[in-house]
């Protein structure tokens, strides 16, 4: 077996000539957090949890997820939505997980932001925008939003944070 040395794009930027600057998520941007959560009520499928907003220009995105056991058939998705100001619509139901399990117990948090795969490992270091695949920063704050996939048929509570980079 051989050895190699590879570099990530943050270092490969820096050593270029001449060096190319980072985004400021890889290059150590301004922090933010924010946290929420919201009691629910036992109801059926497809309700939907607007939890927290999150910059089209945001890198380095990490979610973290908790919540009370939530009867015998929650399941959640966790995506983004357009803001309620630019009309609401989805953007992509789970693009961070799919199909979380809320009905055997209640889970501690956890990191979900890659749990579906279609925010991937490799998308971290990308703005958001990019992530969603446009071709230009869109310039707009999107809603995180919890979707019920399977009913939530016990009351209880859903937690979660967001850390991101601008």
């Amino acid at each position: 077996m051989t050895t190699e040395t590879l570099y990530s794009a943050p270092i490969t930027n820096r050593d270029a000539t001449p060096s190319v600057a980072n985004n400021a998520g890889v290059s150590g941007g301004l922090l933010r957090q924010s946290v929420a959560f919201l009691e629910v009520a036992a109801k059926t499928a497809a309700s939907y949890y607007h939890m927290l907003t999150i910059p089209s220009n945001a890198t380095g995105i990490e979610l973290i997820f908790a919540c009370d056991d939530l009867g015998t058939t929650a399941t959640v998705d966790v995506g983004l939505f357009d803001t309620t100001a630019n009309g609401g619509v989805v953007v992509d139901a789970d693009f961070f997980a799919s199909a979380i399990d809320c009905n055997a117990a209640a889970l501690a948090p956890f990191p979900i932001q890659h749990e579906s795969a279609v925010y991937g490992l490799q998308d971290i270091e990308k703005p958001l925008w990019e992530a969603l695949g446009l071709s230009a920063d869109s310039l707009v704050d999107y809603d995180v939003v919890i979707t019920s996939v399977g009913a939530i048929d016990q009351a209880g509570t859903m937690n979660l944070s967001v850390r991101y980079a601008v």
